[in-house]
């Protein structure tokens, strides 16, 4: 009676936190072969508003949200979205809920998008706080945020991630270079199903080039570190 007490309990907490993406709106749709999905402010001349998708629920797999999002976005034509921040009863704009959220959905002409020229964003790809370094600067990332920098012309950057056998890359500013999007994991310990001796993979740091839609989502989510 006690182990099946426990499995409904469990159940049911599972139901109660399943997460939920669906559209809310649909005002109208766009054909368009877009393969992008670009954050945007909304403010944009000619950006066409298509609908509305909301998240209920938490899940720390951002790949595989992001991917329902994208999936979602794309049954309407969308290229861009924006956040839309809650309203509190007062009025006022309330704080960002990884819980509940919801994305107003775009087209934008391609050539209309916004440009951010030598903009360096660094992601946290760690579910804790993280060490990296930033030129001289060491930075503690917290878990779920990112750093915005930019890239100065004439000056050279270097990023790391980890001591000794962290991953290091150089960075410089050039004229016309989009933004710039990396996720860094500074340290991690995994299980290793390679069938080597030891059972245990250890990487003292990593960078990895993110694609400009999916950090996009991820800066949407996460939260800026000043």
């Amino acid at each position: 009676m006690i182990k099946i007490l426990a499995f409904s309990l469990l159940f049911c907490t599972q139901f109660l936190f399943a997460q939920n993406i669906y559209l809310n709106k649909v005002l109208k749709t766009n054909v368009n072969t877009d393969k992008f999905f670009y954050m945007i402010t909304g403010s944009e001349k000619n950006a066409e508003y298509l609908g509305e998708i909301e998240v209920q629920g938490y899940s720390s797999d951002d790949v595989e949200v992001f991917s329902r999002i994208y999936k979602k976005a794309k049954q309407t034509g969308a290229n861009a979205f924006s956040y839309a921040p809650p309203e509190t009863l007062d009025g006022k704009t309330g704080k960002f809920d990884p819980f509940h959220y919801k994305l107003k959905l775009y087209y934008l002409p391609s050539g209309e998008f916004p440009k951010e020229e030598n903009t360096l964003y660094i992601i946290s790809g760690n579910e804790e706080s993280q060490k990296i370094k930033l030129n001289d600067k060491s930075i503690n990332l917290k878990s779920r945020s990112y750093i915005k920098r930019m890239l100065v012309l004439g000056e050279e950057n270097e990023l790391s991630a980890g001591k000794l056998l962290g991953s290091r890359i150089k960075l410089v500013a050039k004229a016309g270079q989009p933004a710039l999007y990396f996720s860094v994991v500074s340290f991690n310990i995994k299980a290793d199903d390679s069938g080597a001796a030891g059972g245990l993979n250890i990487k003292s740091g990593d960078i990895t080039v993110l694609e400009k839609s999916f950090a996009s989502f991820l800066i949407t989510i996460y939260e800026e570190q000043k």
